[in-house]
């Protein structure tokens, strides 16, 4: 998706303002340390260094965060990564644009206590989060601890080592706990072997969500019928119902220039990924309205994402109306506003579709956290905030 949306403004656009646009592609097999390599290897390919690196993991992407000041590249994560990042005072170069975990969590919490009937419906409550034995799995732990003590609801926390194919001590810890509420912090192969183990001790799949890296296509297919229910974070709007689309099949599917056969057009995964095209692509016009120049320098492309604004007219110009929630990055805020949205999944029609708006996460509990931890990273790497 991320591809095909360049290889579209190519074909289409020519380019962004004239400057045809190219990229570079790396196989991290998700091992912080072949990103960490490719990321050495990639960036000097570039006379003007790269505009932008996509790490595409959390684990990468904190092996990143001390290495962005120093070569003055942006990073952007989006929906991932390290969430007090979210603050550009103390991290100049990252970029989780739109949410990040604790919002994430924040939401599924959210959600759940206007399911349960309000305020307060969830004391004694039981909840179980099962994550991915990594930084990424890790990330809304702390969030859902300072949550359960709010709302009053039972947290466990069950870890599951990668890949995640081997579940059974877990479900069998959940079969005999019987929690109201199952969130999955998943990865990969572990998202479908979860759904497939939740029907085996037949758990009630409604009950059942997933953060938005576990809830794709590829997480539900597998277990065929049983999946029906899931339900899952969304950070926007499923479906290929969008003009963009038809763009995309016109000037790059038909054509045979695509960066796989063309079926997954209009996917969770590949819907996402061509956001995170659309969000530096846009941010690259901003820097190059910015500085008056086509062809862009990194902290340029930091100057534009420090300005980008997705707004229902700027969603609908690009051909994506009602994708995702608006949203504006600013110098201190690199995080966008925190909103997200549950999808459900429709074994018998094979489609996830909307049970919720936008949702706006707790920020009374998530900014300062955010707040305390980049403090915190502030003072134990000597970094003097900035934006004042």
């Amino acid at each position: 998706g991320y591809i095909d949306y360049l290889t579209l403004l190519n074909e289409r656009d020519g380019g962004l303002n004239g400057v045809r646009l190219s990229w570079e592609e790396c196989e991290t097999e998700y091992n912080t340390a072949k990103g960490l390599e490719c990321y050495e290897r990639l960036k000097t390919r570039n006379p003007l260094g790269p505009t932008a690196i996509h790490p595409m993991s959390t684990g990468i992407t904190y092996g990143l965060i001390d290495k962005a000041p120093v070569d003055q590249i942006p990073l952007i994560t989006l929906g991932y990564g390290r969430t007090d990042a979210s603050d550009g005072r103390v991290f100049p170069w990252v970029f989780p644009l739109m949410t990040n975990y604790w919002s994430q969590a924040s939401a599924i919490v959210k959600f759940i206590e206007t399911k349960e009937g309000g305020d307060k419906s969830l004391s004694g409550k039981k909840i179980v989060l099962l994550y991915h034995d990594s930084a990424y799995g890790k990330e809304p732990i702390r969030t859902l601890e300072v949550l359960s003590e709010k709302h009053g609801f039972e947290l466990t926390l069950l870890p599951v080592d990668h890949p995640g194919q081997e579940q059974k001590s877990q479900w069998l810890q959940i079969r005999r706990e019987r929690p109201d509420y199952i969130f999955m912090w998943g990865w990969g192969v572990m998202n479908s072997v979860a759904i497939q183990e939740a029907a085996n001790i037949r758990f009630p799949m409604e009950n059942f969500i997933g953060v938005w890296w576990s809830g794709s296509e590829n997480d539900v297919l597998p277990a065929g019928e049983a999946a029906h229910g899931y339900k899952s974070l969304a950070m926007h709007a499923p479906g290929d119902n969008f003009p963009v689309y038809d763009d995309m099949r016109k000037y790059v599917i038909d054509k045979g220039l695509g960066a796989g056969d063309g079926s997954n057009v209009g996917t969770v995964l590949y819907s996402r990924g061509m956001y995170a095209a659309i969000m530096a692509t846009e941010a690259a016009k901003v820097a190059q309205e910015i500085h008056g120049v086509k062809a862009i320098t990194p902290t340029m492309m930091r100057d534009g994402l420090e300005n980008l604004e997705m707004s229902e007219e700027k969603m609908a110009a690009i051909g994506i109306p009602g994708f995702s929630p608006t949203f504006k990055a600013t110098c201190e805020n690199h995080g966008g506003q925190g909103s997200a949205a549950i999808q459900q999944w429709d074994a018998k029609k094979g489609t996830w579709s909307f049970i919720t708006d936008y949702m706006q996460s707790d920020q009374s509990v998530i900014e300062p956290l955010i707040l305390a931890d980049s403090a915190q990273f502030a003072a134990e790497n000597n970094i003097k905030e900035r934006c004042n």
